[in-house]
């Protein structure tokens, strides 16, 4: 793994430093600075940690000036294109795709986990009505440890693999349990004969005896093409690196809290418009723009550095060329526009946008092309999925990664609690 070696001289002192250049499988090398406070009495200073890798991980692999995404070495659009969210799940906790036997297993087991202890039922009464859905989200996920508290000691494989899976099932129930109780309407229980993804859809939008508050149907009228977009935005989040708030699910990891408790933490994280509210804030934003004829003139208000308006959904803090997960979902919104007959308002003014920016020499020098979130949230519109559940979904996808990523931590006898230093300038 070292490379080489990297000597430092300091100008002030002349003295000279050594650190080894240890090299990654892809991407950049690094430089291996553990011991520089106590070979120099500094630190290093990195706002953002925009250059410093936090941990060494064999799990998700970016290159931002090529636009590339791989989990365990497999391409973003082989996964997406050809692979169903629950080979995804088991790529990621296992490092290679599943055969059929193990994708079965792996599917029977996570619907038999999606119920809930019905102890869990008064934590959500206790929540006001109009309580957002990621808040009831996060709290019960904290609760649900109280009920597995077993998996603070955990020894082996197979019982990281169960605690796992448990927590990927129990998501998308307490996802959409937080979502009816925010509308006051009863929950609709997982049904065993569903797919992971096709249950979350019925969860959220039957009521009992079959009816549809979000369309008329019954579940067996829910399309498939619905399904299988869904199901595409949930392997498109399923794990992004070292994000911000997987940096923190890994912060929590270090200090030996229950697994639980540090996803309910990284689900907090990703509430930030910044980060996994982005998506509600494109939504927001096309529908105050109002119409195609409004829209050059906030694309000027956006070009306009004098004004506090910023165009949502475009440029990405690592992808310096287009986001891959956009192009998928671009192509996939295509595909939803023409099977399911969509060609609303919103969707009008999203490509109108997308029109000008591409071609907008501002926009393409400043590398701000459309990145994951600004189709999201036009997909899920499509699909009648309100806008508060927006980032619940990319909970739902994230989790994997999120427990993954706490496995690997937890699994790496070089880890330790996670303590950066500061540039202290007070009194």
């Amino acid at each position: 793994m070292q490379k080489d070696t990297i000597t430092l001289t300091n100008n002030q002192t002349g003295k000279t430093y050594e650190y080894n250049i240890l090299e990654g499988s892809r991407g950049p090398s690094v430089i291996d600075i553990r011991t520089f406070f106590a070979d120099t009495g500094m630190f290093t200073y990195d706002p953002g940690y925009t250059s410093t890798a936090s941990c060494e991980s064999q799990i998700t692999f970016i290159d931002g000036g090529k636009g590339e995404l791989r989990y365990r070495g497999v391409a973003i659009e082989d996964l997406a294109n050809n692979h169903s969210y629950l080979e995804t799940c088991f790529l990621l906790l296992n490092g290679h795709l599943p055969s059929k036997e193990e994708l079965l297993k792996l599917d029977l087991e996570i619907r038999h986990r999606a119920y809930l202890h019905r102890g869990l039922n008064s934590l959500f009464d206790a929540f006001p009505d109009n309580a957002h859905p990621m808040a009831t989200l996060s709290a019960a996920v904290t609760a649900l440890a109280s009920f597995y508290n077993e998996h603070l000691d955990m020894e082996n494989e197979e019982e990281y693999l169960e605690m796992a899976h448990r927590i990927i099932s129990k998501i998308p129930t307490i996802a959409a349990f937080a979502y009816r109780h925010s509308l006051g309407i009863p929950f609709i229980e997982p049904d065993i004969d569903l797919s992971f993804t096709k249950n979350f859809l019925t969860m959220m939008r039957a009521y009992p005896g079959g009816k549809m508050h979000l369309c008329d149907k019954g579940h067996e009228d829910i399309k498939e093409v619905e399904v299988r977009a869904l199901d595409t935005i949930f392997t498109l989040h399923a794990d992004h690196e070292q994000n911000a708030s997987t940096t923190v699910v890994r912060g929590v990891a270090s200090t030996g809290a229950h697994p639980y408790v540090a996803i309910a933490s990284g689900i907090s994280a990703l509430w930030g418009r910044a980060h996994g509210g982005a998506n509600e804030s494109v939504i927001a934003q096309l529908e105050y723009i109002g119409s195609v004829d409004k829209v050059e003139a906030f694309i000027e208000k956006a070009k306009d550095p004098d004004d506090a308006f910023r165009l949502m959904g475009f440029g990405h803090r690592v992808y310096k060329n287009f986001d891959p997960r956009a192009q998928i979902l671009k192509k996939l919104q295509d595909e939803l526009r023409e099977e399911l007959g969509l060609d609303s308002e919103l969707m009008a003014i999203a490509r109108k946008i997308e029109e000008i920016a591409l071609s907008d020499e501002y926009f393409i020098s400043r590398n701000l092309y459309p990145n994951i979130d600004f189709y999201t949230g036009i997909i899920l519109t499509a699909l009648q999925i309100p806008k508060s559940m927006f980032t619940p979904i990319f909970v739902i996808g994230r989790t994997v990664g999120w427990i993954t990523q706490w496995i690997e931590f937890k699994k790496d006898e070089t880890s330790k609690i996670a303590r950066p230093r500061q540039l202290y300038t007070g009194k």
